[in-house]
C-alpha cells in the first residue's frame, strides 16, 4: 500500500498500483474513503494507524467496497459505514444490479448518503453516472475534492464517459454515460484546488485540465 500525503488532512493509499483509497483527518480520528479491492483490510488499517472512525465509499464497485466486510468485522461497532443510497440499495439486493463490477457487502451502511450530508468537514455531491447512487466529498475546510470514479487521471486527466487508452476500465464499469459527463461539469463548477480520483494521482489547481477533459468527452 503506498502512501501519498496530498494535504495535511488528505492521505491517499494506492493498491496493486491503480486504485486508490483516502484518508481524512478529523478531530476525532479518520475517515477512510473508498477500501480499494478486496483483502486489503489489515493494510488500510495499518496505513491509518488504527483511528478509523468512517467508512464513505464514493460507489459501490468492487475496486472501492471490496474491503468493507473485512474492515466491519476487525473495526466492529467503532467505526461508522456510510453509503450512497441508490448504490446502497444495489447492494443490498433490493434492486437489480446495473453495468459495473458489483459484489454483495454482509456489511448493513449506518448511513444511506445523499446530496448536502456531510461526513465530518466532508460535504457530499451527487454525481451519478459512473454509478446510480455515485458521489463525491468536497472538504469544506481547503476544497479538495475527492471524486472517484467520474474522472480518472492515468496519462492525463480523462472523463470516464469515452474510452481513454490509458485506463480503459473506468469507461467499461460506467452505467450511463451523457449522466457522467454532467456530473464532470458539475465538478469543475465547484472549483476545486485539488483533484483527488479513484484511479491515478491527484491533481493540484485542477481547473484547466477539468476543462480539457470535459471538452475532450463532450
Amino acid at each position: 500500500m503506498k502512501r501519498t500525503t496530498l494535504t495535511e488532512n488528505l492521505t491517499q493509499l494506492t493498491r496493486a498500483r491503480f486504485v486508490n483509497a483516502y484518508l481524512v483527518r478529523e478531530d476525532d480520528g479518520l475517515t477512510l474513503i473508498d477500501t480499494t479491492l478486496g483483502g486489503a483490510a489489515d493494510a488500510l488499517i495499518e496505513a491509518a494507524g488504527g483511528a478509523i472512525r468512517r467508512i464513505a465509499l464514493t460507489h459501490g464497485h468492487g475496486d472501492h467496497a471490496g474491503s468493507v466486510d473485512a474492515l466491519k468485522q476487525r473495526l466492529g461497532d467503532s467505526v461508522e459505514v456510510l453509503i450512497p443510497e441508490a448504490d446502497a440499495r444495489i447492494l443490498a439486493g433490493e434492486q437489480p444490479k446495473v453495468r459495473g463490477s458489483w459484489r454483495e457487502l454482509e456489511t448493513v451502511p449506518d448511513v444511506r448518503l445523499g446530496a448536502g450530508d456531510r461526513v465530518g468537514s466532508l460535504e457530499v455531491v451527487a454525481t451519478p453516472g459512473h454509478s446510480p447512487g455515485h458521489v463525491a466529498f468536497l472538504d469544506t475546510r481547503d476544497r479538495s475534492l475527492i471524486a472517484g470514479d467520474t474522472f480518472t487521471s492515468y496519462g492525463r486527466l480523462s472523463v470516464s464517459n469515452h474510452f481513454y487508452w490509458r485506463f480503459p476500465l473506468a469507461t467499461t464499469a460506467t452505467w450511463d454515460r451523457p449522466r457522467t459527463l454532467e456530473s464532470a461539469r458539475a465538478l469543475r463548477a465547484l472549483d476545486p484546488a485539488l483533484l483527488a480520483v479513484g484511479h491515478g494521482p491527484a491533481v493540484s489547481g485542477p481547473a484547466a485540465a477539468m476543462d480539457r477533459a470535459i471538452e475532450a468527452a463532450s
